[in-house]
C-alpha cells in the first residue's frame, strides 16, 4: 500500500483553487462581486485574450487598509463573517475567503488600493500564491486588481480552456448578470481595447434591459411587484411572444446573487403554463428578497446553488404572482407590415441616445489610477511601476459626479430638450402646498387613458363580426384594429376550461356507449389504468375489469362523446407514463383535460355568425382566452394605421 503524506502547502492551495477558479470567468465574478461588497458605484472590467493573458478589475469603493493587505490573500480570510452563525444571515457576495488566495495561487496578480483616509495607497504584487513585493504608491480611493497569465503554473487546465473568443463570451454574460442584478452600479466592459458594454448606474433596470436584450424585449415586458411576510419580488418578466428554445433568458437574482434553481425556475415556468407552446421558455428578469435564516447559500464553492427552508411558499406565491402579472395584460400578437426597417432605424436611435448617456456614467478612477501613478514616479524614485498595459499618455478625468451625471435612456431626449429652456424664477419653482390640496390635478390630466381590450365583456357590443375566411379564420372589426381569431384554438381553449372546472366543481356527467369498448392493455398500461383510476371516474368514464388483459369502457364524459373514444384512452394512458407518482391531483386533471382538444372545432369548417358569437361569448370568461392549451395564439390583430400604409393612404 502506498505511504500517506501530507500534502505541500502549494499543491493544498492549487487544488483548493480548482474549485473556484474554472475558467477567467471566474476570477472576473469573484473580483466583481468584491467590488460589489466594498460599495462600490462604478466598476471596470477590462480583459485581453478572453481573460487568459489579462483581466484587470477597478472599482472606486472603500479600498483596503495597507497592514490587511497580505492578510486578505490568505486562505479563509474575509472581512464577510466572523463566526460560524452568521451563515445563517450572510447578505454579501462573497464570504468564503477563498477567492483571493485562490487567484493568486494560479496566477500572476497585482493588487493597488486605497482606502479614503489613507494619504497614498499600497502596491502588493504576489504570484503563484508567493508574495513578490509590497510597497506604497500614489493612488485614487478604490481598489484595482491586474490579473495575468491564469494558470500560468498548471499547464494541464490551462489546456482546457476554450478559445478566447469564447473565454470572452463567458465574461460578457457574467457582465451583463451582474449590470441586471445591480442597476444602481455603473459597469463597464472592455475587451481587447473595445468597450462591450456601459451601464449608468441609475437604477433604471429597464434600460438596461434594452440595452443588453435589444427593443424587442423592452418593448414586451410585463411589470412585476409583490410581497408577503417572508420575501418580496421585483423586476419585469416578457409578453409570451418572445420566449425562447432554451432557459438562457430565464435570469434571477436572489439577494443580488445571481443563482440556478431548480425550483425557481419551475415555478416561472409554472406560470407560463398554456401560454407558451410546449419546449419554449419565458424570459425574465426578477429579484427576490428573501431573509436570510430561510436560505442556505453556503452549498457550493461557487455560490451558484442554494437550498429554501420554504420551498414550497416560494414555488407557490412566485408561480402565482408571475400569473397574476401575465392575465392583466392582453396579449393579442399585433402583426406589422414592412416596419422591419422603420423599428430598425427607431432602435438604432435609441441606442445611440443611450450610449451618449452612458457616457456620463460614474468612473471608476482607473483613469485617475493611472495618472496618479505617473505623477507620483519622480526622476529619483527608487522604482518604476511595472504596467506593461498603462497607456502612453494618461487621459484627462472625468469632470462630472455620479450622481450629476446619471441620465435614464427614456428621460434622455427630455432633458436635452429641457435643458435648453432658459431657468425659472425662483418663486415660480415653489411647491404650493395649500394650492395644491384646494385644487388637485383631475384624474384625466394625470393618467393616460387606458385602452380597451377585445375580450372584455364591456367590449362585447363594439364587436363588429365581419365573417369566416378560409373557414377557419373570424374577423372582427373592433376600435380601429382588425382581429383575426383561429376557431379551432379558441374551441380547444373553451373546452380546456370548461372541462377543468367542471372537475373542480365536481359536476360531472358521462355518456354511455354501447357497445362498450373493449381496451388489450399491456402490464404498464395496466398498472397506469388502476394507479389513476379515479381521476378516469371523475372525469365521467366509467371502466371495468372485462378479464385478463382486458377493461371494458362502457361510458365516457359527455363533452367528449363523439370522438374516437378508443383513441383517447389511450392517449390518456400513454401521457400518464410520464408522471412519477408525486405528481398533484390537479398536474393530472390538467394533462387530462389537454386532451379536450380533440373535441374541438377543426379549421377548413363552416361556422354561423350566432356559433362564432356565442364561442366568443365564452372566451370573454376565460383566464387566459389569447393562447391555447399548448400555448399557440388564439387571437392576432392589426391596426388600421398598418393597413392605411400598405395601401399607401399614409406615408410616414
Amino acid at each position: 500500500m502506498p505511504n500517506i503524506e501530507i500534502l505541500d502547502q502549494q499543491t493544498i492551495d492549487k487544488i483548493a483553487a480548482g474549485e473556484v477558479i474554472e475558467r477567467p470567468s471566474s476570477v472576473v465574478k469573484e473580483l466583481v462581486e468584491n467590488a460589489i461588497d466594498a460599495k462600490s458605484s462604478a466598476i471596470t472590467v477590462e480583459i485581453k485574450e478572453g481573460g487568459i493573458s489579462f483581466i484587470r478589475v477597478t472599482d472606486n469603493g472603500c479600498g483596503i487598509e495597507k497592514e490587511q493587505v497580505p492578510l486578505a490573500f490568505q486562505r479563509h480570510s474575509t472581512s464577510k463573517i466572523r463566526s460560524v452563525e452568521d451563515l445563517i444571515t450572510v447578505s454579501s457576495l462573497g464570504f468564503r475567503g477563498e477567492a483571493l488566495s485562490s487567484i493568486a495561487a494560479v496566477a500572476q496578480v497585482e493588487l493597488i488600493t486605497k482606502t479614503s483616509l489613507s494619504l497614498s495607497g499600497v502596491r502588493y504584487q504576489i504570484e503563484g500564491g508567493k508574495e513578490k513585493s509590497f510597497e506604497e504608491i500614489g493612488a485614487p480611493e478604490g481598489t484595482t486588481f491586474l490579473v495575468r497569465n491564469l494558470f500560468y503554473n498548471t499547464p494541464a487546465r490551462r489546456k482546457f480552456l476554450k478559445t478566447p473568443q469564447t473565454e470572452a463570451g463567458y465574461i460578457g454574460n457574467l457582465m451583463e448578470r451582474l449590470a441586471l442584478s445591480h442597476p444602481e452600479i455603473s459597469f463597464k466592459l472592455i475587451v481587447n481595447n473595445q468597450p462591450k458594454l456601459h451601464t449608468s448606474g441609475n437604477s433604471n433596470l429597464k434600460e438596461i434591459i434594452y440595452h443588453i436584450y435589444g427593443r424587442d424585449i423592452a418593448a414586451n415586458l410585463i411589470e412585476v411587484q409583490g410581497e408577503n411576510e417572508m420575501f418580496s419580488v421585483s423586476g419585469f418578466i416578457g409578453k409570451p411572444l418572445i420566449s425562447r428554445g432554451n432557459r438562457n433568458f430565464e435570469n434571477y437574482f436572489i439577494n443580488g446573487r445571481y443563482v440556478k434553481s431548480s425550483l425557481i425556475a419551475k415555478s416561472i415556468e409554472e406560470a407560463y403554463q398554456s401560454f407558451v407552446m410546449q419546449h419554449k421558455y419565458p424570459f425574465a428578469v426578477l429579484q427576490l428578497s428573501i431573509q436570510g435564516t430561510l436560505l442556505d447559500v453556503n452549498v457550493h464553492p461557487t455560490k451558484m446553488e442554494l437550498r429554501f427552508g420554504n420551498g414550497e411558499a416560494v414555488y407557490q406565491f412566485l408561480s402565482q404572482l408571475l400569473r397574476d402579472a401575465i392575465n392583466q395584460s392582453e396579449l393579442v400578437y399585433q402583426v406589422a407590415l414592412d416596419q422591419e426597417r422603420e423599428a430598425k432605424k427607431q432602435q438604432n436611435q435609441e441606442k445611440k441616445a443611450y450610449l451618449e448617456a452612458g457616457k456620463k456614467a460614474p468612473e471608476p478612477f482607473e483613469k485617475k489610477r493611472l495618472e496618479a501613478v505617473k505623477q507620483a514616479v519622480r526622476k529619483d524614485s527608487p522604482y518604476e511601476p511595472k504596467y506593461e498595459d498603462r497607456p502612453k499618455q494618461a487621459e484627462k478625468t472625468a469632470k462630472s459626479s455620479p450622481k450629476q451625471s446619471q441620465i435614464a435612456f427614456g428621460d434622455f431626449l427630455e432633458k436635452t430638450e429641457v435643458s435648453k429652456q432658459p431657468e425659472l424664477a425662483a418663486e415660480e419653482t415653489v411647491f404650493d402646498k395649500k394650492a395644491w390640496e384646494e385644487n388637485p390635478p383631475q384624474k384625466e390630466q394625470t393618467e393616460s387613458k387606458q385602452p380597451r381590450k377585445l375580450l372584455d365583456l364591456s367590449s362585447q357590443p363594439d364587436h363588429r363580426m365581419i365573417g369566416q375566411l378560409f373557414d377557419t379564420y373570424w374577423l372582427v372589426e373592433f376600435e380601429e384594429h382588425l382581429y383575426i381569431i383561429d376557431q379551432h384554438a379558441a374551441h380547444e381553449k373553451v373546452l380546456y376550461e370548461r372541462t377543468l372546472a367542471s372537475m373542480e366543481q365536481k359536476e360531472y356527467t358521462s355518456q354511455v356507449i354501447y357497445p362498450p369498448i373493449l381496451l388489450t392493455l399491456n402490464m404498464q398500461e395496466e398498472d397506469l389504468l388502476k394507479k389513476y383510476m379515479e381521476y378516469f371516474l371523475s372525469l365521467g368514464y366509467e371502466i371495468e375489469h372485462f378479464g385478463g388483459k382486458e377493461y371494458s369502457v362502457t361510458a365516457v364524459p359527455a363533452n367528449l362523446f363523439g370522438l374516437n373514444d378508443r383513441e383517447l384512452v389511450i392517449e390518456i394512458l400513454d401521457s400518464l407514463a410520464d408522471f412519477h407518482g408525486n405528481e398533484k391531483p390537479q398536474m393530472i386533471t390538467e394533462k387530462i383535460a389537454s386532451m379536450s382538444c380533440k373535441a374541438a372545432v377543426k379549421g377548413n369548417q363552416s361556422l354561423s355568425k350566432a356559433e362564432m358569437e356565442a364561442l366568443i361569448g365564452e372566451l370573454l370568461t376565460l383566464e387566459n382566452p389569447y393562447h391555447c392549451p399548448h400555448g399557440r395564439p388564439t387571437i392576432i390583430s392589426m391596426s388600421k394605421y398598418e393597413l392605411e400604409k400598405k395601401f399607401k393612404r399614409v406615408l410616414s
